[in-house]
């Protein structure tokens, strides 16, 4: 068994207790929290799981990295503190941890990271003997793995498209939705994450990855971006109104250019209401989907949802990107240190754990 901690008990941290004691190679060794108010509760109860499970949450992280555990699924935000969590994962890689997170986005594409950030980890690994994986369900596994699979099964492929289409009102992440994407505020407002080149920073990995893996010369990185105003004040259920005038939805693409054509494409359609920019594309059911498509001969089309917590879609996302990160520990345990990516990290069946529940 491999001994295992969940740093973090977020949306992401929550899925991780659950994929961790789930998993028959894993053994759930600590739970790290920031909160006081969590300290001292049980995994199980943090996580969801539905019974205890005898691991006390502490916030106490040198007496956990002291303990040098084989492994840490680092599930706390690097959104808006991307310098506290790259030294938080650098100081588990140098404790000889096998680091997976979806956390910090510039380390999805590792080959392509900037100095700043690439040249810390691969000093903690020189220096601890750990290693780090970075990746997520988008940008993860819908924009490298799924899309990259699929393009296998056609015979000619003119364009990869990639795409979350999510109704947004399902999330329960009030300060990324309204302030890091600008849902309700004025459309004169810059969200950060809308701001020129941002969707590159974050989604531009993926693109160089999948044309790495499809052996293309990429010519540029093109974005797109489009914004809608909510004709009518809407209310969610978890983060309250939305007025009317204020950002509804959001469209943007991110481009891989190949021969002056945009050939790998990633694309997002969010709103807050269903109502908002009704002539985009819209999910199937209306909630939230990603989906791959192929178009060449024959054209291929592979829709995925998934949900959790009460059918909640958004935190059925959050669970496919742990299942990918928290099912590649016991690879990375057998694998030299290092730095890795998606495609050096195969996406693993559930071995032994068809039709399994936890004791």
């Amino acid at each position: 068994m491999i001994p295992t901690v969940v740093w973090g008990t977020g949306n992401v941290g929550r899925a991780a207790i659950r994929a961790v004691e789930a998993h028959p190679a894993l053994a759930l060794a600590a739970v790290l929290v920031h909160d006081p108010a969590k300290a001292g509760r049980d995994a199980g109860e943090l996580g969801g799981v539905g019974r205890t499970l005898g691991v006390t949450a502490t916030d106490d992280i040198a007496a956990v990295l002291t303990a040098r555990p084989r492994a840490v699924v680092y599930a706390a935000s690097g959104d808006i503190r991307p310098d506290d969590a790259l030294a938080d994962i650098g100081r588990a890689i140098r404790a000889g941890a096998v680091v997976v997170t979806p956390s910090l986005y510039p380390l999805y594409d590792q080959r392509n990271a900037p100095p700043e950030l690439r040249d810390p980890v691969l000093a903690a690994i020189a220096e601890g003997g750990g290693s780090l994986f970075v990746s997520g369900v988008d940008p993860g596994w819908g924009n490298d793995v799924l899309p990259l699979l699929v393009s296998g099964l056609g015979t000619e492929v003119d364009v990869i498209r990639c795409q979350e289409i999510f109704d947004y009102s399902t999330y329960d992440q009030e300060e990324s939705v309204r302030h890091l994407i600008g849902m309700g505020h004025p459309m004169d407002y810059q969200p950060l994450m809308l701001a020129e080149a941002v969707p590159t920073m974050v989604w531009g990995g993926q693109i160089r990855l999948m044309a790495r893996a499809l052996e293309v010369e990429l010519d540029e990185i093109r974005e797109t971006m489009d914004r809608r105003a909510l004709e009518s004040t809407v209310r969610t259920r978890t983060m309250g109104e939305f007025a009317a005038g204020t950002q509804g939805a959001v469209r943007f693409e991110v481009q891989g250019i190949v021969d002056g054509v945009p050939r790998i494409v990633i694309e997002h359609i969010t709103r807050i209401h269903p109502s908002c920019a009704p002539d985009w594309p819209s999910p199937p059911d209306g909630v939230g989907a990603h989906r791959v498509v192929i178009e060449g001969r024959p054209r291929i089309e592979v829709t995925v949802e998934a949900s959790d917590e009460d059918e909640n879609r958004s935190a059925g996302g959050n669970a496919t990107a742990v299942g990918r990160l928290v099912c590649a520990i016991d690879w990375l345990v057998d694998a030299e240190p290092g730095l890795y990516d998606a495609l050096d990290v195969p996406l693993r069946p559930a071995v032994g754990r068809l039709g399994r529940r936890p004791a």
